[in-house]
């Protein structure tokens, strides 16, 4: 046997046995450009279209609620050059692992840009005081919803703050607005990180805009024939879509979605249900379904499924459009019954 020739093959199968198995996170890694959950890395996505893939953090079917790093999340991290987050509002996983992994990347906190509306979290179960559709948004911060401190990174203070903006809504993507903002950042963002791609940002950017616009119009359209109709939801993740789309939620069954709701709340939301005369009743995927047989049995109320984080969505550019419409076309099946 050529020893040479069986040498050669064998460092061309340890080669192709490397990209194999460690190619998606290789990528990443040499993009720099690492982003926490799947709306807003399509979002992200959208912007690199063309230049780059960015690198993601909560994969395949996982909730940002529970996600705890994996090692390869830590190599990620650790080569970032910049890493885009809701904050420690939303990905409390991330909030410490921020400081010691990327410390020398730059943190762009979404939920801290200026411009982007911010909505306060609602109590859970059978919230009272609900003004839904146009008419007057509770937003924190300013009188327009805008964050009061003007936002951006502190690199001198870290990224640790689970309790700060703690009673914020981190579904920030759901309104359309803000995703529009979401993109004006990342182009800004990128292009000063890499100049050399900046104008492919700002022009990938400007497509995705008036791709969300015209998304926002199908959907305002779509939604017309069941805004006033009340219904329930299994944890209050979608405040900024109705307040987007004058949509008319009165309830969720539970605070969060890693906090198992007891007898009396199950009981409350039960009688909310039947006061309110709410249509339909909407389960998450990664929850238990007998939550849900508890709450509606008996009753004449019809049940869905909605996604606010695209868990079920394979990720990539297409992603939030895809969720959006899926979100307004389970919300219009089950309150257009009848």
């Amino acid at each position: 046997m050529d020893l040479r020739w069986f040498g050669k093959m064998v460092s061309a199968f340890s080669l192709l046995s490397a990209l194999m198995l460690g190619g998606a996170p290789a990528q990443a890694r040499e993009g720099g450009v690492i982003v926490s959950v799947k709306p807003v890395h399509s979002l992200v996505a959208g912007v690199m279209n063309g230049v780059g893939e960015p690198g993601l953090l909560v994969r395949g079917g996982e909730s940002p609620h529970t996600y705890s790093l994996r090692p390869s999340d830590a190599r990620m991290l650790d080569d970032a050059r910049i890493v885009f987050w809701i904050g420690g509002v939303f990905e409390t996983f991330l909030a410490r692992p921020l400081d010691s992994l990327a410390g020398d990347a730059r943190i762009v906190t979404l939920s801290e840009v200026p411009g982007m509306t911010l909505l306060p979290v609602r109590e859970g179960g059978a919230w009272e005081g609900h003004v839904h559709g146009g008419g007057g948004h509770d937003h924190a911060g300013d009188a327009h919803g805008h964050v009061a401190d003007g936002g951006h990174e502190h690199p001198d203070e870290g990224h640790g703050h689970e309790d700060e903006h703690a009673s914020i809504d981190g579904h920030l993507w759901l309104d359309p607005a803000n995703a529009r903002r979401i993109v004006e950042t990342v182009a800004d963002a990128l292009g000063e990180v890499d100049p050399a791609n900046a104008a492919a940002y700002r022009s990938n950017a400007a497509a995705m805009i008036a791709e969300i616009e015209a998304l926002e119009r199908e959907l305002d359209q779509r939604l017309g024939t069941v805004r006033d109709r009340p219904y329930v939801v299994f944890h209050d993740a979608y405040r900024y879509f109705e307040e987007a789309f004058g949509l008319n939620a009165v309830g969720s069954i539970t605070i969060s979605p890693d906090i198992q709701s007891g007898a009396r709340r199950l009981a409350e939301i039960r009688q909310r249900i039947v006061d309110s005369g709410a249509s339909c009743v909407f389960s998450e995927p990664l929850i238990e379904a007998r939550l849900i047989d508890t709450v509606t049995e008996g009753l004449d109320v019809g049940r869905g499924e909605l996604d606010p984080e695209g868990t079920s969505l394979p990720p990539g550019r297409d992603l939030y459009p895809t969720l959006m419409r899926a979100l307004a076309e389970e919300l219009v099946a089950c309150l257009g019954r009848g």
